[in-house]
């Protein structure tokens, strides 16, 4: 069965959608960027993301679902929430606002590609049914932009990464790979006990559980530094509303609008992909930073590849489903 011109128009506009809301997540990288290059520390970088977000999110509640099941759902199994949320949540976005202090804004976003595979990596430890294969093909995707995140860091470091730039690339790829398995967990969590609840409100759920660590960490931050700058509070308060709000909603309305057509679905959400192009674009038009040169271009390119790759695998008819990409890092 061939597409029609209507569902071709459609998915062009869901692709449309989704490089905007790729976008948007860039600001995350970018505004962060700017927050340590403005003297801000990481870990008031990242709370304050957090703390910001859910007064957001609740006008959003009434129309996806309401606010009353996600408190249900929470007061009835806490462990379960506390732990994915303190996972995949505060654990990844701890890592990425330390890393945010190690370099451009296009390192970080390249670098943090790796999160469209390291779920799927880590499927044999999570489940225990079908999706627990990783595909071979799947598998050499993987290594493949794996590739490219390291080209990215050497070519960045010119050849030699001192400690530093080790540390901080640790950083990134283990932030990458906690936010999936926090996610997942959680959804695996809701299928054992039969509990529906919408994105927004997996969401917005998570934001709540996380806000004691939150609130932990803000007072780690005040301990060390005193209280955040104003314009840290807004630089915050733009990657809570850009990728925490704008950039969600986008992505879902996108994934939603082709939700049936497999090929145009693997597309969309191959669009992330050019966060990465933003992120230099942006970066070297606002924030002074200079372009990747010699290796680490070649690394971006193969970043890029891999991530067009895996949605293309995934777009394709297979006796072992391929994990589709994570949901945005909202």
């Amino acid at each position: 069965m061939t597409a029609g011109p209507h569902d071709t128009r459609r998915a062009l506009a869901a692709i449309g959608i989704a490089l905007l809301s790729a976008l948007f997540f860039t600001m995350t990288y970018v505004l962060n960027r700017v927050s340590a290059n403005e003297g801000g520390h990481w870990a008031w970088i990242a709370a304050l993301r957090y703390l910001i977000t859910l007064p957001l999110l609740l006008p959003l509640m009434p129309w996806q679902g309401g606010v009353g099941p996600v408190l249900r759902a929470i007061r009835a199994h806490p462990g379960p929430w506390f732990s994915c949320a303190s996972i995949g949540f505060v654990a990844f976005y701890l890592l990425l606002s330390f890393a945010a202090n190690s370099g451009p804004s296009w390192l970080v976003a390249g670098s943090f590609q790796f999160t469209v595979v390291a779920g799927m990596l880590c499927a044999p430890l999570l489940y225990r049914d079908a999706r627990a294969k990783v595909p071979t093909s799947a598998l050499a995707v993987g290594a493949l932009i794996l590739v490219g995140v390291a080209m990215l860091q050497i070519g960045h470091a010119k050849g030699h990464l001192d400690r530093a730039g080790w540390i901080a690339f640790a950083c990134v790829l283990a932030s990458a790979t906690l936010y999936p398995i926090g996610n997942r967990l959680l959804l695996l969590h809701l299928e054992r006990t039969g509990e529906h609840l919408t994105a927004t409100q997996r969401v917005f759920g998570m934001t709540l559980a996380s806000q004691p660590l939150w609130l932990l960490v803000a007072a780690f931050a005040w301990q060390h530094v005193g209280w955040p700058s104003w314009e840290q509070v807004s630089l915050a308060g733009g990657v809570a509303m850009s990728a925490g709000i704008v950039a969600t909603i986008l992505f879902f309305q996108a994934t939603g609008m082709v939700r049936n057509q497999p090929a145009a679905l693997g597309a969309a959400e191959a669009m992330q992909a050019a966060e990465l192009l933003f992120a230099m674009v942006i970066g070297v038009a606002f924030l002074g930073e200079t372009w990747p040169h010699g290796i680490a271009v070649w690394g971006a390119c193969v970043v890029m590849i891999g991530i067009v790759a895996f949605a293309w695998l995934a777009s394709r008819p297979s006796k072992t489903p391929i994990p589709l990409p994570e949901e945005p890092h909202g």
